[in-house]
Formats: structure tokens, C-alpha cells, sequence
């Protein structure tokens, strides 16, 4: 009884052992058929499915490009009506241009969300092809320095501008506190977005403050315009400098526009938003200049304006650095 038992037992075991042995094999088998599963080689064959070699502009592009079939591009993805999520899914400005440059192109332009101050860090490490998110050409990104400290941080990026913006101020509807343009700031409490134009222009106007022995302006620094808008909302700050178009589109929505107004008039310091390319990427740059040209001239650029309320910020040629 107690032999027999043990050759089934053993019996058992080596049945289960070869079982095993063969689900192993299987799994093993399984992933060699599926391939790489890691997410850069799963989007290598998504895009390879809608790559479209016949697209006008394909052959512009750096063959590396033509051969992933995609770009990644960091981007702000908090910054309405320029590039935003909702329901899941990314919109706004730039989504909808990337879009009608795809077309043109015959890749994908995949958007990765990511906080404004890391972008330029992000594409000196290569973690993306290049930035869309609402920035602005300025000199100091053309030539890689730090805004902050003035040292040259890297080898800088060229832009392909594609609208044209300035900066805005707004408050709590009917509660400026005196607050009616820069001028008035002094002494005052204003959120702006981490890394800006606006936070840069603040720090300026703030210095200015101090020059004419007026009380400095009291700069709150956040990682994304939404986070200053609440702060504001909540009576925090007394006002807000943010971009026209995300200004705008503030005013106009935040409590079905009952909980902000525009104050100080036109926006100031007019500049153009660029795509950003790292330098020496200069074939990927031209394909870029050229796709956004194409959306100019068949009127989808129009369309995406249009869509947002923005056509007074069209371009009319699509410069590079301009800024």
C-alpha cells in the first residue's frame, strides 16, 4: 500500500514536472512569436501599419524617421486650448496642427505629457524628437541657456514658428485688487507656469519694482497653468500671467466665464510659439517647416485656428527662429 503509493506519488510529481516543463516551453515559444513586447517596439509596429510612404512629404524626412514611422513629442498637456486631455483623449492646438502635419508627412506625431521645465532636458537626452507645448522661440532656447543662471546648458534648439502670442494678465471677475497691468503689480501676488515667458516677464517687472523702491511682486511658481489658475480662483494670488490663447480661453470658460477677467490690456511682449527640433537635426527640421507650409496652404492650418478661436494669431510664413 505504501509502495504503491509512493510510485504514484512519484509518478504524479514527474507528470507535473514535464507538464510544467512543457508550459515553459510553450511561454517561450509564445514570446519569440510576439517579439520585442516593450513599448518602443510595440509602437514601431503600430506605426509600421499606418506609415504612409506615399505621403508627400515622407522622403523629406531622416530615414531613421521614415523607418520607426513615428515621432515623439513632450509636450505640456495641461495648457487648454493648447494642448489638453479630456475624456481620455489629447486636444487642442497643437494635437489638432500635429494632426494635419501627420498627413502631410505619413507619420504619427505621438504626444508625451510631461512638466514645461523638463521639455528642453528631454530633448538633450533624446526622450524626445521634439517639443510642441505652447513654447516660445526665444534666444536663449536657440542657444541652449538657462534662463535662470545665464549658462549655456546645452547646444539649444531651432524653432519652426507656427503662431504668433503674447502674454496676458487676468484676475478674479470684479476683484482686481487694484490690479490693472504690469504697472500696478508692484507689491502684488501673481502665480505664473514654471519656466515661462510669463515667469520670466515677472521676475523682470518685479526687478523694476525694486529699482523704483517700490515693494518686489511676489512671484508663486507651479508646474502647469491649471495649478495657478486654482490659485487664483481661490483668492491666493491677485492675479495670473499666462499666454493670450490660455488667457483667453481661461476667461472664457472657468465657471462658465463667471470667474476670471482679462486686465492691462493688448498682450505684451508679441512672440511666436516654435516647434522645437535639437540642433543638428536639421533634415528633420526642413520636413517639419515644410509640413506646417503644406497645412497653410490647404487650409487645414485655417481650420485649426478657426476650430480655436484663435486666427488673429496666424502666421503668415513659417520662419525659423524667429524669436
Amino acid at each position: 500500500m505504501t509502495a504503491s503509493t509512493t510510485r504514484r506519488t512519484a509518478a504524479g510529481r514527474s507528470r507535473t514536472a514535464v507538464a510544467a516543463a512543457t508550459a515553459v516551453a510553450a511561454s517561450l515559444l509564445l514570446l519569440s512569436a510576439c517579439g520585442d513586447q516593450t513599448n518602443e517596439a510595440i509602437a514601431k509596429r503600430e506605426a509600421k501599419k499606418t506609415r504612409n510612404v506615399h505621403a508627400p512629404l515622407f522622403k523629406k524626412l531622416p530615414k531613421d524617421v521614415q523607418e520607426k514611422g513615428f515621432l515623439q513629442v513632450g509636450s505640456d498637456i495641461t495648457y487648454k486650448p493648447v494642448e489638453f486631455r479630456s475624456n481620455g483623449k489629447i486636444e487642442g492646438i497643437d494635437p489638432d496642427l500635429a494632426a494635419a502635419m501627420s498627413k502631410e508627412l505619413g507619420i504619427k506625431l505621438n504626444f508625451n505629457n510631461a512638466t514645461f521645465d523638463t521639455l528642453m532636458g528631454g530633448l538633450k537626452s533624446k526622450r524626445y524628437d521634439i517639443a510642441m507645448s505652447a513654447m516660445t522661440d526665444t534666444k536663449e532656447r536657440q542657444e541652449g541657456i538657462d534662463s535662470n543662471t545665464g549658462k549655456k546648458i546645452g547646444k539649444g534648439v531651432d524653432f519652426i514658428d507656427y503662431l504668433n502670442v503674447g502674454v496676458s494678465l487676468y484676475t478674479r471677475k470684479g476683484k482686481t485688487n487694484g490690479v490693472d497691468g504690469w504697472e500696478t503689480l508692484c507689491g502684488k501676488k501673481i502665480a505664473v507656469q514654471r519656466g515661462t515667458v510669463s515667469h520670466d516677464l515677472a521676475k523682470d517687472k518685479s526687478k523694476a519694482c525694486e529699482s523704483n523702491d517700490s515693494e518686489p511682486i511676489s512671484i508663486e511658481a507651479f508646474d502647469n497653468d491649471s495649478e495657478a489658475q486654482t490659485r487664483l480662483r481661490t483668492g491666493g494670488v491677485d492675479a495670473v500671467s499666462s499666454d493670450y490663447p490660455v488667457a483667453a480661453y481661461a476667461v472664457k470658460v472657468s465657471g462658465g466665464g463667471k470667474d476670471f477677467q482679462m486686465v492691462g490690456g493688448a498682450p505684451l511682449k508679441a512672440a511666436p510659439y516654435g516647434i522645437a527640433v535639437p540642433k543638428g537635426q536639421e533634415r528633420l527640421r526642413d520636413a517639419l517647416q515644410a509640413a506646417v507650409e503644406a497645412t497653410i496652404k490647404n487650409g487645414s492650418y485655417a481650420k485649426v485656428l478657426d476650430k480655436w478661436d484663435v486666427k488673429d494669431a496666424a502666421v503668415k510664413k513659417v520662419q525659423l527662429n524667429g524669436g
